[in-house]
C-alpha cells in the first residue's frame, strides 16, 4: 500500500458562503467595489454586503441582462462591480450582453455565478447548467475561476478585485469539505498541487477536487500513486503544472462538474496535444442534461463521483 499525504479537513461549508464573506471583506478594503444581484441576494449570500454597504448594493430584480449592462457601465466610472446570480442565468441567459458589453469591451466586471452544476440538486435540469465553463472560456479577455472549497472561494473573491478585466467566478450550493488553509494565497492562473504522485495525474476543479483527493487515497490502498492538482483557474490554464506532472506520470485524468465538451478536460487535452500527447480520461457529464435529485445521487448517476475517478485512473494507466 502507498501512503498519501494527509490533507486536513477543517469542516464543511458551501462555497457560495465563501463568496459572500469574501465580497464583504474586499468591500471593506476597496470603496470602488459594488454589488449587483438579480433577485437572489440570500441565495448568493450577499446579505452582509447589502446590510453593510446599502448605498453600494443594487438589486436589479429578475433582469439579468440589465444587470450586466449596468455593471459594464459602472466600470467606466472606476467601479468594480460584482454581479451575482445563478450560473444558468449568469451565462446562458445573458451571453449576448456579456460578449458585447463586457468581454469585447474588456470591462472590469466580475460575474459571480452560484448554484452551478448537478449539485444544485432538486432544482433540476433547467437550472443545472453544465456548459457554462465552455461558454465563458471561449470569450476573449475572460478569466474563468472555479474554486474548490469555502476558503478558496473567499480567497478568489478577494483576489479578483485586483485583476483588471472580466472574470467568471463559479461556485455552488452544497456544503463540501474545507481543506484549503484560510491563510493560503490565491494566485490566478497558478494551480495547487495537493498530493505528489508518480503513476497518474488527476487534475480537477470545483467540487471534484475533494472527490479527487478521496480517489487518490483509495488508489493508494491499491498500490497506485496519484498526483492531485487543484486547477482552480480554467483560463488562463497553468500549462506548466500540467506538463510537469504528465512528464512524470505519463497519463492524466481530468475531473469536473461540467459537460465533457468544452470544460477543463478539453483545455488540458489541448495543452497535451500540442506539447506532450499522453493518454487522458475524462470524468465529466457526457453530453446530457441533468435532472432533479439529491446532489450525491446525481453525481453518482452521471458519472462524476469518487468511484468514477478511481476507475478512470485505473483505465488510463492501462493505456500507457
Amino acid at each position: 500500500m502507498i501512503e498519501t499525504a494527509a490533507i486536513e479537513v477543517l469542516g464543511k461549508k458551501d462555497t457560495r458562503s465563501g463568496f459572500g464573506e469574501g465580497l464583504l471583506e474586499i468591500a471593506k478594503r476597496n470603496k470602488d467595489v459594488v454589488g449587483l444581484c438579480a433577485d437572489l441576494t440570500g441565495s448568493l449570500k450577499m446579505n452582509a454586503f447589502q446590510n453593510e454597504f446599502p448605498e453600494r448594493f443594487f438589486q436589479v430584480g429578475i433582469a439579468e441582462a440589465n444587470m450586466i449592462g449596468l455593471a459594464a457601465g459602472m466600470t467606466i466610472g472606476g467601479k468594480i462591480p460584482y454581479a451575482g446570480t445563478f450560473a444558468n442565468f449568469a451565462t446562458g441567459r445573458v451571453y449576448d450582453q456579456i460578449r458585447q458589453s463586457v468581454a469585447y469591451s474588456n470591462k472590469n466586471v466580475k460575474i459571480c455565478a452560484s448554484h452551478a452544476g448537478l449539485t444544485l440538486g432538486e432544482d433540476g435540469a433547467t437550472h443545472q447548467i453544465l456548459e457554462d465553463i465552455g461558454l465563458m472560456k471561449m470569450l476573449p479577455n475572460m478569466t474563468v475561476i472555479v474554486p474548490a472549497d469555502f476558503n478558496q472561494t473567499k480567497q478568489a473573491t478577494i483576489a479578483i478585485a485586483d485583476h483588471d478585466g472580466p472574470v467568471y467566478l463559479r461556485f455552488g450550493r452544497p456544503s463540501v469539505p474545507i481543506f484549503v488553509k484560510p491563510e493560503a494565497k490565491f494566485q490566478i492562473g497558478k494551480a495547487d498541487k495537493l498530493i505528489e504522485g508518480a503513476d497518474v495525474t488527476i487534475i480537477a476543479c470545483g467540487h471534484l477536487v475533494w472527490k479527487s483527493v478521496e480517489a487518490a487515497q483509495q488508489l493508494a490502498e491499491n498500490g497506485i500513486s496519484a498526483e492531485v492538482i487543484n486547477m482552480h483557474t480554467i483560463k488562463p490554464l497553468d500549462e506548466t503544472a500540467v506538463l510537469e506532472s504528465v512528464a512524470k506520470t505519463k497519463c492524466v485524468v481530468t475531473a469536473e462538474e461540467h459537460m465533457k465538451n468544452g470544460g477543463l478536460g478539453d483545455s488540458v487535452a489541448q495543452v497535451l496535444s500540442l506539447n506532450n500527447p499522453v493518454p487522458q480520461e475524462y470524468v465529466a457529464v457526457n453530453d446530457t442534461f441533468g435532472e432533479s435529485g439529491k446532489p450525491d445521487e446525481l453525481m453518482g448517476k452521471y458519472g462524476i463521483d469518487t468511484h468514477n475517478i478511481v476507475e478512470a485512473a485505473k483505465k488510463v494507466i492501462q493505456r500507457k
